[in-house]
């Protein structure tokens, strides 16, 4: 295959997935990682995708795009990893909490797999799977049905009637995006429904967001600013960003 026509086969998955890695493609083609990386810059070169740690991402993201789970799992790696280890701080044995799906919020999971009698209520696959697989036998995972988003949460009217019933101690909710006017949102118009649930459910919200996603706002609002008992963001948070969410949430902590 020449490389014009690699990196249109490139382009093409980027924009059905919403990103890529390097090493599934160059697995996929049969070239090297180098020969790969050459391609997302050619193409980063024209504007058409954008270049991250260890592959690639889609450009200018609507209200509506909603890349899959392993696009969105490497970005902000770092980022991530440090507001899941600050977040699981906040964990204790024994409480009942809830975990929406994203991909910090599954970091935050890895960090809570030991922690002892605890009861975790996900609409995220991953989360659970993660929980499943640890096999903890002192900790209870419940998963809601629903219908399987792009990012592996399940939502609709199923998992919005299972939430409804339950009372929750925490809800750790992942966010697309945040702004003061719109607050926390998504978007997917069912999944905003389904985690609008999980904050009804939940006696205290702590929304994990890295700072990309300030500024970003997504078709549906899941909750105003005000609303959350804590956000948990990392230092790249714009001095605009912080400044606000200082003044409308009870709690900000930034991760260095």
């Amino acid at each position: 295959m020449l490389a014009p026509q690699r990196q249109a086969a490139i382009l093409d998955r980027v924009r059905a997935t919403g990103g890529v890695r390097v090493t599934d493609l160059a697995t996929e083609f049969g070239v090297s990682d180098m020969t790969i990386r050459r391609d997302l810059e050619a193409l980063a070169d024209r504007g058409l995708l954008a270049k991250v740690h260890g592959g690639a991402t889609s450009m200018q993201p609507g209200s509506t795009d909603e890349p899959g789970f392993a696009a969105k799992s490497i970005r902000q790696q770092a980022e991530k990893a440090g507001i899941a280890a600050r977040a699981a701080e906040l964990v204790t044995p024994g409480i009942a909490i809830a975990l929406s799906a994203g991909t910090t919020t599954a970091e935050l999971a890895r960090r809570l797999t030991d922690v002892a009698g605890l009861t975790v209520v996900t609409n995220s696959i991953p989360v659970a799977d993660i929980f499943y697989r640890s096999g903890r036998p002192d900790q209870t995972v419940v998963l809601t049905g629903g219908v399987r988003t792009p990012s592996d949460a399940l939502v609709g009217p199923v998992a919005v009637g299972a939430i409804r019933t339950l009372h929750l101690d925490v809800l750790f909710l992942g966010v697309h995006g945040m702004s003061e006017r719109a607050g926390f949102t998504t978007p997917n118009l069912m999944e905003a429904d389904t985690n609008r649930a999980l904050v009804g459910a939940a006696e205290r919200l702590v929304v994990l967001a890295d700072h990309t996603k300030w500024g970003t706002v997504g078709i549906s609002s899941m909750a105003a600013l005000e609303e959350a008992h804590t956000v948990v963001t990392d230092a790249g948070l714009p001095d605009a960003g912080q400044a606000i969410l200082t003044e409308h949430v009870a709690e900000l902590v930034i991760v260095s």
